[in-house]
């Protein structure tokens, strides 16, 4: 809090970062090379951001947004190289499994957790990045997670997957913030589709839970939106037997009766409808 209210005085000052860019940074060229430059395995781009971030932080350097900088970044219409094994999806999933197995301790598993294709993806050896680890004698990941980005929280092994009704799965079609959710085919590739039901009840999606907006006996429709973590009653959900996800404080259950229109809603529990009944499938053992 100290250092907020100092940002507050001077919109000049540094504002340390868990997560920088991967490839729009400024760092000593010596100290960049020590540390161990870029993982020269990853192809293309894409999870060189995580790799690049979790190392500094846990080999003992920091990061910094500078908010008098200014970066020009011109993207392509169209990718000059051809993306090798399968196309960019593979290439971020190898590229981030290798930061994960690295750098993320058992904390690993909730990255395959949200990533399930990532299992299936071939990473090369990294034994030259765990040597590089050890030489530099590098923190664990729960240091990072305790010291670097307390509020990113650690999820917790129930509930934690995607949430089924059939071959359709819940999904945040974007996560938007203030959208509505529907249902997609099942892919189990995670993203999307990937929800941490917590002992809280906030039924989340990165940092957007699943919010009752208003309820009304006579309306057609209850609207459930994708709204930011509050600590809410409006976001507080449970799981009942029988598969039911009913709010807590009011007899409404996730419905997916009015999809096609509405997205997602909430309307009185009623076991005996399809239309409200999930499967939670668990990634995280």
């Amino acid at each position: 809090m100290p250092k907020r209210k100092a940002r507050q005085r001077d919109l000049t000052a540094p504002i340390r970062t868990p997560m920088i860019a991967g490839g729009l940074f400024v760092i000593d060229k010596a100290y960049f090379e020590r540390l161990g430059t870029y993982d020269t395995q990853m192809d293309i781009w894409g999870g060189e951001n995580l790799e690049i971030s979790f190392r500094v932080w846990q080999c003992g350097g920091s990061l910094e947004i500078i908010p008098c900088s200014r970066v020009g970044h011109v993207f392509r219409k169209r990718h000059p190289y051809t993306f090798p094994g399968g196309g960019s999806g593979n290439i971020f999933a190898k590229n981030t499994r290798r930061a994960a197995e690295v750098w993320m301790d058992e904390y690993k598993k909730y990255y395959y957790a949200a990533v399930p294709l990532a299992t299936n993806i071939p990473f090369g050896d990294i034994d030259d990045r765990l040597q590089l680890r050890k030489e530099l004698q590098c923190k664990p990941f729960r240091w990072y997670l305790e010291h670097v980005y307390p509020q990113l929280g650690i999820p917790e092994r129930r509930n934690n997957g995607s949430i089924r009704q059939g071959v359709y799965c819940l999904d945040s079609l974007g996560n938007v913030a203030g959208a509505v959710v529907g249902l997609y085919s099942c892919h189990g590739n995670g993203g999307n589709q990937n929800w941490i039901l917590n002992r809280k009840g906030e039924l989340k999606h990165h940092d957007l839970c699943l919010t009752l907006v208003k309820f009304t006996i006579s309306a057609r429709y209850n609207s459930v939106l994708m709204k930011y973590c509050d600590d809410s009653e409006n976001q507080q959900w449970h799981l009942k037997d029988g598969g039911l996800i009913q709010h807590r404080k009011i007899n409404v259950c996730l419905d997916s009766r009015h999809m096609k229109e509405r997205g997602i809603t909430a309307e009185r529990c009623n076991s005996a409808l399809e239309s409200q009944r999930w499967k939670v499938v668990t990634e995280v053992q």
